[in-house]
């Protein structure tokens, strides 16, 4: 085939310069017949050629390798086939097949791109009033422990509006409480909000895109009566405004890494910061976001009347030591009385709540996330075992108490143990566990072991003033009448004579 460049000569020498097939033949060196084919061509419209996609060898396998291919879409990214894998299958399940690897491999990039292209991305519209909603990862320093935590982000597309809060974890629990909080700050409910499909809030994908949700996921969104949608799975760019929120405000609300000693506080302020964030343009719509999100406010749904408690209830049973175990790795304690008992939990997104039969709180431990894995409250325990220090030795408790603690209650007689158990009980309440030990602790190596001891030892360690009030004397007490510093009108005042 010759080039267009060599049909222009042609043409030329031809149509516009007259010469003749001969003399363009020796010009060209052409052959005659070539010179006439393209001296009678009338469209020179430029077609594409059709590549033949497959070897006719191959035609009969089509419908399994396409079959096969279609299946991987529901299969890991790290499972799914390789055309090596499908020339495999083929030798390995047809024993007459005798295709080449290099027929199969070109078969196979032709109809993988096919098929994968129907998962093409196609730019979404979002109207006024839905929202989208993505947690972040993010680190902070809670009364001065750093935390591995998340932050959550309900972005509004259509105005570009965002809202951040941040939470230690990113349970079902936190999700939800992070969207009430904002719900309430804005005084409104996204019509429709889009969710990935993370397994604290669906439980199921169905074949035919349906998912199975969480009780508590159900309940939510019945409560507020706003419409879920779910993104398909591993397609991020189908709520790309949340994602591209979610670092925006990674970048300028956390950094530097921020510091508190309140979580709740520290994320009403982000809110207010949030709002303060809205007064600049809108990147394509060149308004102020905070004018736009006020127009978006108006199709927002109502806030319901009865306000929604963010809680599951779960049933756990204790251990020997009345320690239960929950999201299969996180251990709780209750209380001793409730060893090898069944006890209901209420779970919350920052707090677990032990409750007995009556449904009364036991105890309450801030929740584990993270890499922590036990949550050990110890005043039950003491208090108890204050009313029966003799059994103390003899209950599993006693293995969990600290190995200098247990040393020394071992050199007191049981009276005295059971007074040291209150004390310890007594400081644990109002200060908490750790700071007692350690005074009680300083205590014994002092050599003391009363409880008057252990609490003075405990204010001396944390620097408390008693604040003791001056004693006053009761009204019908006589004055003391004053006494000269004459040594004999001191002598006269013991022997009883005159001053």
């Amino acid at each position: 085939m010759l080039t267009m460049a060599n049909v222009n000569d042609i043409r030329v020498y031809y149509f516009n310069q007259g010469k003749s097939l001969s003399e363009i033949h020796r010009k060209t060196g052409f052959d005659y017949k070539t010179i006439r084919k393209y001296l009678k061509q009338e469209d020179f419209n430029l077609k594409p050629v059709v590549k033949r996609k497959v070897a006719s060898k191959l035609s009969p396998y089509y419908e399994v390798i396409d079959k096969w291919l279609q299946g991987d879409k529901d299969a890991h990214r790290k499972q799914r086939h390789t055309a090596k894998r499908v020339h495999e299958r083929l030798v390995q399940e047809f024993p007459e097949f005798d295709a080449s690897y290099r027929t199969v491999a070109t078969y196979f990039r032709y109809r993988y791109d096919q098929i994968w292209q129907e998962q093409g991305f196609i730019p979404l519209s979002h109207p006024g009033g839905e929202a989208q909603v993505d947690f972040g990862k993010t680190e902070y320093y809670e009364n001065g422990r750093k935390i591995s935590g998340s932050h959550l982000v309900l972005s509004f597309p259509s105005s570009n509006a965002g809202y951040v809060l941040l939470f230690p974890g990113e349970s079902g629990e936190c999700m939800l409480e992070g969207l009430r909080l904002i719900f309430e700050h804005i005084g409104g409910v996204p019509r429709k909000i889009w969710f990935d499909n993370a397994s604290s809030i669906v439980t199921k994908i169905h074949g035919n895109g349906m998912r199975s949700c969480t009780e508590l996921f159900l309940r939510f969104k019945n409560h507020y009566n706003f419409e879920a949608s779910f993104c398909n799975p591993a397609s991020g760019n189908e709520k790309g405004s949340v994602e591209n929120k979610v670092g925006y405000l990674r970048r300028n609300m956390f950094v530097p890494v921020p510091e508190f000693n309140d979580l709740e506080t520290f994320n009403q302020r982000l809110l207010k910061r949030c709002d303060e964030d809205h007064q600049r343009p809108h990147y394509e719509k060149k308004q102020q976001i905070s004018e736009l999100f006020k127009e978006e406010r108006t199709l927002l749904l109502p806030l319901p009347k009865v306000k929604f408690e963010v809680c599951k209830y779960v049933s756990a049973k204790a251990d020997a030591c009345g320690k239960i175990r929950l999201e299969s790795s996180r251990i709780y304690s209750t209380s001793p009385s409730l060893a090898g008992s069944n006890v209901t939990v209420k779970l919350t997104a920052n707090n677990v709540f032990i409750l007995d039969k009556d449904m009364k709180e036991v105890v309450m431990h801030k929740r584990l996330y993270g890499n922590q894995y036990e949550s050990i409250c110890w005043l039950p325990y003491l208090k108890q075992l204050s009313r029966k220090p003799g059994a103390l030795k003899y209950t599993p408790v006693y293995k969990m108490l600290p190995v200098n603690l247990q040393k020394h209650l071992q050199t007191v007689n049981k009276r005295d143990c059971g007074r040291i158990l209150k004390t310890l009980a007594e400081l644990t309440d109002t200060h908490g566990f750790e700071i007692a030990i350690e005074a009680t602790g300083k205590a014994f190596e002092r050599g003391v072991k009363d409880p008057d001891s252990i609490i003075a030892t405990f204010n001396r360690i944390n620097s408390i003033d008693m604040n003791l009030k001056p004693v006053g004397l009761p009204e019908d007490v006589p004055a003391i009448p004053p006494v000269s510093y004459n040594a004999s009108e001191y002598d006269a005042f013991f022997k009883g004579g005159d001053k």
